[in-house]
């Protein structure tokens, strides 16, 4: 007998990835979409759309006999000006949601939380038992996700059955904004990143990440997290294989010292996008990058039997993607 999701978050890059794993594994979908929302990453899909708010009125009835909730719908900015809405959208839209499957007896529902809201450790790798102080998190998107992780712990130890999964930086298709990250493969590949700052991430491929939430659904213990990761890389590194994936592109040779795109980060979000000559370049996003942001797997691959596969596939995803929907210049 076939079971039904219900997804919010669905015409996102981790959601439509998720929603699509779902049909193919046999799932029936109802998946939540605002009213001005871009809905191309679900055109074709044999599914039931929602039209709606992450408010608990609008979503009880349309969970009413899911089988199970993914969670996986946030406000995404580093703006500053953003601040507000980002929280505003992440806390409280997570509360509507486990709320709304309480009321509509949905078994369990699947969080979709970050790495994000677990921290950066210093030295070494961090898992599931690091937390980096509320204090230290940097800009509105991770203090955001950590206070909406805390309603879904909350909910889970009132008796609630909530999963938490905590994924990394994901690559692949159906990066429609595209992503911070998908921005950088973009702008490497189209040969507009001369230099870069010396960083790291965890990164994945997205369907590792979307059958990662389908693991936590069917082994995840209440109340805890798992991190779904892949590898752990220099930038530079990344780039390296991205250009050797790409036609040949090689990694800029030269970096520079975080001050100068700090400083250009400032100019930029408080006089240049104002005026509307902004190159899209956040103060926070900037300072995320002084800290290298590695994480360790193990606890998802011991309990969830999760296996994230090698990231090259996923950088090759995510071009032939790219290159599909217009994101490429031809001149590469």
């Amino acid at each position: 007998m076939s079971r039904t999701a219900f997804v919010t978050g669905g015409t996102g890059f981790v959601g439509a990835n998720l929603v699509r794993l779902l049909l193919r594994e046999g799932w029936r979908v109802r998946a939540l979409v605002r009213p001005a929302s871009n809905r191309g990453n679900l055109d074709g899909l044999n599914i039931e759309l929602v039209e709606g708010q992450l408010a608990e009125q609008v979503l009880a009835p349309a969970m009413r006999g899911a089988d199970a909730a993914f969670h996986v719908a946030a406000h995404y900015s580093l703006w500053r000006r953003d601040r507000h809405a980002v929280l505003r959208g992440n806390v409280e839209g997570t509360r509507a949601v486990l709320a709304a499957a309480r009321a509509a007896e949905v078994p369990r529902v699947v969080y979709t939380s970050s790495v994000a809201a677990i921290g950066v450790k210093k030295h070494g790798l961090a898992d599931e038992n690091h937390q980096s102080p509320s204090g230290r998190m940097i800009g509105a998107y991770k203090l955001s996700k950590y206070l909406a992780e805390q309603e879904a712990r909350a909910a889970a130890r009132a008796g609630q059955d909530v999963v938490i999964v905590n994924p990394t930086t994901p690559l692949g298709p159906w990066d429609r904004k595209p992503t911070p990250t998908g921005e950088i493969l973009v702008r490497f590949l189209n040969g507009k990143m001369p230099v870069l700052v010396e960083t790291g991430l965890n990164f994945v491929d997205v369907a590792d990440v979307a059958r990662g939430h389908l693991l936590a659904y069917e082994k995840g213990r209440t109340g805890e997290r798992y991190i779904l990761g892949g590898e752990n890389l220099s930038l530079r590194a990344l780039l390296q294989r991205v250009g050797s994936l790409g036609g040949g592109r090689r990694a800029p040779r030269h970096s520079v010292p975080l001050w100068l795109p700090l400083a250009f980060a400032w100019l930029d979000e408080t006089m240049l996008t104002p005026l509307g000559l902004g190159q899209n370049v956040p103060i926070d996003g900037v300072r995320m990058s002084k800290e290298a942001m590695f994480y360790d797997t193990s606890k998802a691959k011991v309990e969830l039997g999760y296996v994230p596969g090698p990231v090259d596939e996923a950088i090759r995803s995510a071009i032939g993607w790219f290159t599909e929907h217009g994101y490429l210049s031809k001149r590469r």
